[in-house]
């Protein structure tokens, strides 16, 4: 009788350490635990011709290292452009003449955005506005182009 007993508590704390196992796994995945302690961040926004597959909560990366998120992508009427939001941590200031990029992680990865800072003095501030991008490429199109390339040699 004691020996089950015993063995009873002992699956139960092992089950509950699986359970808050989890729960921390969870939390780490989902980047909840980063934005509750987050450092502060400021917002920035860039416009696109073409977006792929960007989606929100994607990296954005300076030089290889993550530097934001990616808080929303819509598309705007006024500019016709697709629009996408970023928060970046304060503690990596960014020129006014930075250029965002939509790369590809891997060959069929997720699609994140790389910085690449340039060379003006002036920092961008809360709300600012990213003007030098360049889309993403999409495969689909690539392999068109050069399909028609192809059979116009002929």
């Amino acid at each position: 009788m004691r020996k089950t007993k015993n063995l009873e508590i002992m699956v139960g704390v092992f089950v509950l350490l699986g359970l808050l196992s989890a729960v921390v796994l969870a939390f780490q995945v989902s980047n909840v635990g980063s934005r509750l302690s987050a450092p502060s961040t400021y917002r920035i926004q860039a416009g696109f011709d073409n977006v792929g597959g960007l989606r929100t909560r994607a990296k954005v990366t300076l030089s290889g290292v993550s530097v934001g998120r990616v808080v929303s992508v819509a598309y705007d009427m006024q500019q016709l452009r697709a629009v996408v939001v970023m928060d970046i941590d304060r503690q990596y200031p960014l020129s006014s003449d930075t250029q965002a990029s939509i790369y590809t992680a891997g060959l069929l990865g997720e699609q994140y955005i790389s910085l690449e800072p340039g060379a003006e003095d002036e920092v961008l501030k809360d709300g600012d506005s990213l003007y030098l991008t360049q889309s993403a490429l999409v495969l689909e199109e690539i392999v068109g182009k050069v399909l028609v390339n192809l059979t116009t040699k002929k």
